[in-house]
């Protein structure tokens, strides 16, 4: 992973380009050198047209943020120069208050995606130009000259930025607030179950939702004229590419045919394999070895071992977050030890990449001839973890035959018995349920009761119960909110036996025959691209 290709001194290396420097360009030959400091001077005149900056004196007192740039080769073979604020010397209270800016998660996106093959819907994509230059600056901020563009004759002074760059703090936020400003004035209301959700209904209450990530957008609904009219009037107000039928969000790339839509991270998961040097690997039948349990390391941190650990476990759970939920818990299981992993722990994160090697053709399909409503199912193994013995939670939520939303966990608080761990782990997935009906009824569906499937008894009975017994009266109030769901058909719970219940995959290593047969009920298909 480490490993850097031998290359010419005089040279910069060209198996990496976001890593040079302006210093690096000039290294180049003339011919290349025009070319990247064409894209450099492109991308001032993208900043000067969108009045970014202004140049003026160097303030006496203020403290001036440097910059610097950043190169890329684009898929098509541009060539790219992105101009960067060095976020990290910013004054905190000076430079900039608050930074949060909200972006739509990742089931919200999965959730979407299957609503629309199950209704049909029609989706289009676009992604906005340089995003963050929109966003108005509140603060008042000042940067160095561009390396290689220092104005002549002037090179004392300084920009003041006007408007958000990429590398401030603030930038996202900025934007946000000008993208929501933008929105309302369109029609668009935001949704208060998601705030990376906005919906928008003409007279006859026919819907639009778009899906926002930061600059990345979807355009979805029952009426594709409806869906192209908005799209068309949100590009009048912003520097748009138009995507036309997604084929790619947030590296989730998405496949319709018909009714049924795949979303898949094949290409990603290769770059990961290749940087885990795991692409000519022997596969594995499963992500984990059956009944394996991971321990803490007693001994001394190791920063290289530590530094390749978390490179591999957090390529892995971007992958586990986005298309993979037969991952979730050997990924979030791993995950604890990140801070000091062990040899043990780094071998079992690759045997993790020797499972995706035999699946890399998988991917999650949505099926919208199926005809499937939302379910959920949940599960937990009492006491699992060896060392601090807390159970583990497990659940997941389907729509349109695949799941959406999964979760695998470690519980917040030891349990006493397994039908305590039961009743904390469906009642941690009632909570996602009620969130997932109110974005819904937000939407336009008003749904009945969503089924929860468990595999025990007792707990099942305590939800639908309000009983205090000598063994239960010590839980969480917090849990016992279920109850009220229950109460006011919310959710309903039904049982379903231990050795026919999927969610068992997101609590334990199970062996390869158990894994498979749950992991089939997930949604995830192979998918030969060919």
């Amino acid at each position: 992973m480490k490993a850097v290709l031998p290359v010419d001194d005089d040279l910069p290396n060209t198996s990496n380009v976001r890593e040079w420097t302006y210093r690096d360009i000039t290294r180049l030959p003339p011919a290349e050198q025009k070319e990247w400091k064409a894209a450099c001077q492109e991308e001032l005149e993208a900043l000067r047209r969108r009045k970014v900056f202004e140049l003026v004196d160097r303030p006496k007192g203020r403290k001036v943020i440097k910059n610097r740039w950043v190169f890329d080769v684009k898929s098509d073979g541009r060539k790219k120069a992105r101009l960067v604020a060095k976020g990290f010397s910013q004054v905190e209270g000076v430079d900039y208050d608050q930074i949060f800016s909200p972006v739509v998660r990742f089931e919200t996106v999965r959730l979407i995606l299957a609503l629309s093959a199950l209704e049909n819907w029609h989706i289009t994509g676009l992604d906005v130009r340089n995003a963050y230059l929109y966003g108005k600056l509140e603060e008042e901020i000042y940067m160095e000259q561009p390396e290689g563009f220092v104005a002549k004759g002037q090179e004392r002074k300084v920009l003041r930025l006007l408007r958000a760059l990429y590398g401030l703090k603030q930038a996202g936020l900025a934007w946000w607030r000008t993208l929501n400003e933008s929105m309302k004035e369109l029609g668009f209301k935001r949704l208060v179950s998601d705030a990376g959700l906005f919906i928008f209904r003409d007279k006859n209450g026919l819907p639009v939702i778009v899906v926002v990530y930061v600059d990345d957008a979807l355009f979805c609904g029952p009426n594709k004229a409806l869906v192209e009219k908005m799209k068309a009037k949100f590009m009048e107000e912003w520097e748009c590419r138009d995507l036309g039928e997604p084929k790619e969000f947030l590296r989730m790339r998405i496949q319709r045919s018909g009714s049924t839509i795949r979303i898949d991270q094949c290409a990603y998961l290769e770059k990961v394999l290749q940087r885990c040097g795991m692409q000519n690997a022997k596969s594995a039948p499963t992500p984990l070895p059956a009944g394996y349990h991971p321990m803490p390391n007693t001994g001394t941190a190791d920063s290289t071992l530590r530094s390749r650990f978390q490179t591999v476990i957090g390529s892995l759970l971007y992958i586990m977050l986005g298309t993979r939920p037969d991952i979730a818990f050997a990924v979030t299981k791993l995950s604890q030890f990140a801070a000091n992993p062990s040899q043990e722990h780094l071998n079992k994160a690759l045997y993790i990449c020797r499972y995706l090697i035999g699946t890399r053709s998988y991917s999650l399909v949505y099926n919208g001839a199926s005809g499937l409503g939302i379910s959920a199912c949940t599960d937990s193994d009492w006491g699992s973890d060896p060392s601090t013995r807390r159970s583990q939670t497990g659940y997941f939520l389907k729509l349109a035959g695949g799941v959406f939303s999964w979760q695998s966990r470690a519980q917040k608080t030891v349990a006493h018995s397994s039908t305590e761990a039961e009743y904390m782990a469906i009642s941690d997935c009632s909570r996602q349920v009620v969130w997932i009906r109110n974005l819904m009824s937000e939407i336009g569906y008003q749904l009945g009761p969503i089924p929860i499937a468990g595999d025990n008894q007792g707990s099942l009975f305590m939800g639908s119960n309000p009983v205090t017994e000598s063994r239960s009266k010590h839980i969480d109030i917090r849990y016992h909110a279920i109850r009220e769901y229950i109460e006011n058909k919310q959710i309903e719970v039904y049982f379903v036996d231990g050795s026919n219940n999927p969610a068992d995959l997101f609590t334990k290593n199970l062996g390869h025959v158990k894994f498979t047969k749950f992991r089939g009920e997930l949604g995830l298909e192979f998918y030969d691209s060919a």
